[in-house]
């Protein structure tokens, strides 16, 4: 078993201990996402990269930043595993989509979308 299929047994597990299932439809988790991101982003708001930069140095900001990258992640691996996506085979097949659109020659040093 893979370590992404370990993690979606553990959330799996542990969401059906609790009776979650009946709250974890595809647009729930789908808001979950966004609403984890959002929490994500606001540790970050109104920072300068110098704060930023500082911040990360500090045990406390990476306490939070630990737990909310989790909290996103909860909910991508959980979306997977409620409607059967394999999320590491889904990553493979996007990064060589990306790839193919951002190739080195035409992307190299910039951030620009194709």
């Amino acid at each position: 078993m893979n370590d992404i299929a370990a993690l979606q047994t553990l959330i799996k597990n542990f969401c059906e201990a609790r009776d979650w299932d009946q709250f974890h439809s595809p647009k729930d988790l789908a808001i979950g996402v966004s609403t984890e991101a959002a929490e994500l982003l606001e540790l970050f708001r109104f920072k300068s990269d110098a704060e930023v930069k500082a911040l990360m140095q500090d045990a406390q900001f990476r306490g939070k930043l630990n737990d909310e990258l989790a909290d996103v992640f909860f909910f991508l691996l959980r979306m997977s595993q409620m409607n059967d996506i394999d999320l590491a085979s889904a990553v493979r097949s996007k990064m060589e989509k990306n790839a193919q659109r951002y190739t080195v020659e035409n992307s190299k040093g910039s951030n620009r979308k194709n």
